[in-house]
């Protein structure tokens, strides 16, 4: 059938609106700025990704055969309660199902808690350098942040009157911390994030902290606060399996909180967030190869400490060794910037983190994690080969 020239207009006039019809975000999303995250090192070719903090023996394992075995799930919805995934997660860590909750990777359990507890007249307490995505998601709910700055002059570790002063200031309804610290990698104590999260039960401020690197480090089971979310009416603690497991494709995320706060988050996730593959994922994981991620904790221990006594002998920005098994470092006494340092080292087929994206402040800093004894190798190759050409 042919339609006349006017029917046609007509139609794709319905299809793009009229003329004058002038379509808007809500002002706190036209505001936003572009999200810049690492580990997009595989849109290259032969590009080492050191930009990205995981596990660096790969995925388990095993792991393909019990994702084919959730196969056989695909043709109807996933259980919308997530319930072999919470239940398996809740036994690991001794507590009970009604203390999880399930995210689409801990960037959903990120967005989830101002979208739960925040309201646009509300203000948050972060730190800075830190996860860009806190400012992100509060600010589309139209949550102002305010900030304490980590400091290098304090090792870009807490100051505890700063973040006093700073709490005493006004009324946050919530603080932010991230531990390890993402991107500077240093790590508090357990004793001092207690402190940290009692002080702030006192006066009324809930507390995200985001544990989701932290079962790569050393002591993580000493330091996490997990033990404690029952023991808390303001503790969230997000959670992945993405760094842990190496596995970003599955997006498994959860919260761990007492039952109060995780019933009222489980209200605005989306329905069927976590597929049958990722469901099946977690579980298995959790159950029966957690032991694989303390075995990397250590492997990453070791390897960070061979790697930074290499790159400090020759000269290539370092620092001390690591709390955590990525470093957070300056290049500007090479009279350069982060970005000329991650263009240097591409041309030798490894990508570190411009850490510009983290603040002005920062654009003079990098950073990059450790991964294993032969990939290691190739790093310290390229940085050798770097700082020749910088003349050192």
């Amino acid at each position: 059938m042919i339609h006349p020239p006017s029917a046609i207009l007509i139609f794709f006039s319905h299809i793009h609106g009229p003329d004058n019809m002038d379509v808007k975000p809500r002002k706190e999303v036209a505001e936003l700025p572009e999200a810049v995250h690492g580990g997009q090192a595989w849109k290259l070719t032969c590009v080492e990704d050191y930009s990205q903090n995981l596990n660096p023996l790969g995925p388990p394992e095993g792991l393909a055969d019990e994702i084919a075995k959730a196969y056989g799930c695909l043709g109807h919805y996933p259980d919308v309660e997530c319930t072999r995934a919470r239940e398996a997660i809740a036994a690991y860590y001794g507590l009970g199902k009604e203390n999880v909750v399930m995210g689409a990777g801990s960037s959903e359990i990120i967005r989830n808690f101002p979208m739960t507890f925040l309201e646009p007249s509300d203000r948050v307490l972060m730190f800075s350098p830190t996860f860009a995505e806190y400012a992100r998601q509060c600010g589309i709910m139209g949550v102002r942040a305010d900030v304490v700055e980590l400091l290098p002059s304090n090792d870009f570790r807490i100051d505890r009157n700063a973040l006093t002063d700073a709490l005493d200031t006004r009324q946050h309804k919530a603080l932010w911390l991230c531990n390890p610290n993402n991107p500077t990698g240093r790590m508090e104590k357990r004793a001092d994030l207690l402190d940290i999260v009692r002080e702030c039960e006192e006066i009324g401020t809930m507390v995200f902290l985001d544990e989701t690197l932290l079962s790569l480090c050393k002591d993580a089971e000493s330091t996490s606060l997990i033990p404690f979310v029952d023991d808390f009416s303001n503790l969230v603690i997000a959670k992945s399996f993405t760094k842990s497991f190496a596995i970003p494709g599955l997006r498994i995320g959860y919260a761990l909180t007492n039952p109060a706060i995780a019933r009222e988050m489980q209200k605005v996730s989306l329905p069927w967030n976590l597929g049958a593959i990722e469901q099946h994922a977690a579980a298995y994981l959790i159950s029966l190869r957690a032991n694989y991620v303390s075995e990397a904790a250590i492997t990453l221990r070791k390897e960070s400490e061979i790697m930074q006594s290499q790159l400090d002998s020759v000269m290539f920005p370092v620092g001390p060794v690591s709390d955590s098994f990525f470093y957070f470092v300056p290049v500007s006494q090479f009279g350069i910037t982060g970005e000329d340092m991650q263009r240097q080292m591409l041309k030798n087929g490894i990508m570190v983190r411009d850490c510009a994206s983290f603040g002005p402040q920062f654009k003079d800093y990098i950073r990059y994690c450790v991964k294993g004894r032969e990939q290691n190798a190739t790093f310290l190759a390229a940085a050798e080969k770097v700082m020749t050409a910088l003349g050192h």
